[in-house]
């Protein structure tokens, strides 16, 4: 499905955008993992290489625009095109828990910067090397929060709403690139960005999904590794609540 492609995954040094990378190298791609977290992201590597994956790391911060630009211009010099890129990085810990009125303002701005801007900022620099690949597809994490209004964790719901209104909008201005995006919205997931979750919470949404139970992130990245292939084309500005039924669009 994904043999020969190169997909960058950003967040990739543990949780969800660790199980993305490993997925997508099981399939045949060859990974490059960027995070802010070096010692994870090296250990990433190594991981999925133990297991007969291709990967490298290239360190990224999402707050700066020179890190985001230093990252492109690696790929372009290694590698030389994408043909995926997964906007998986984001601030979703330490952010939740509280009412609207209670948000600081400083936290917000962060969110915003990374969740939102960095999301955008690192689709403008891949945009030339997806399409000099001549089928780049673009997937951006967001979660199914911003579908059904989670609550107490404002911020990062309003994120995650316009990385999902975001797409819509660059698949009509990648379109004719020959370069599809796609939005997944996972519902709770078993990693350390949840562990703050209340169990009812969780026991919320494992009894709630049309297919009852928890969710691990090993649940979605088959779905994400198809929207990466060259077939997912005709999916483009579309959002998969890919949840087990929790949320349906």
């Amino acid at each position: 499905m994904l043999a020969g492609r190169t997909i960058l995954v950003t967040g990739a040094a543990r949780g969800l955008g660790l199980a993305i990378a490993a997925a997508c190298a099981g399939h045949g791609a060859i990974l490059i993992l960027a995070d802010i977290l070096e010692a994870e992201g090296v250990q990433a590597v190594e991981t999925i290489r133990q297991n007969g994956g291709s990967a490298r790391f290239v360190p990224v911060d999402l707050a700066d625009p020179q890190s985001i630009a230093a990252l492109a211009g690696d790929i372009a010099g290694q590698e030389g095109a994408l043909h995926g890129l997964v906007n998986n990085g984001a601030i979703a810990t330490g952010i939740g828990g509280k009412g609207f009125d209670e948000i600081e303002i400083e936290s917000w701005d962060r969110v915003m910067q990374v969740n939102v801007r960095g999301t955008w900022l690192m689709t403008r620099a891949c945009v030339p090397l997806l399409e000099k690949s001549g089928s780049g597809r673009i997937v951006s994490i967001a979660s199914d929060t911003a579908l059904w209004g989670a609550p107490n964790l404002l911020s990062y719901v309003a994120s995650k709403g316009a990385v999902i209104s975001m797409s819509r909008s660059l698949a009509r201005e990648l379109g004719p690139r020959g370069i599809g995006i796609t939005t997944v919205a996972p519902g709770i997931l078993t990693t350390e960005s949840t562990e703050y979750v209340p169990a009812e919470r969780h026991a919320h949404y494992e009894s709630n999904r049309a297919v009852p139970g928890h969710q691990d992130p090993e649940d979605i990245t088959e779905a994400i590794g198809f929207l990466l292939s060259e077939g997912a084309l005709a999916l483009t500005g579309q959002v998969l609540p890919v949840n087990a039924g929790f949320v349906f669009t």
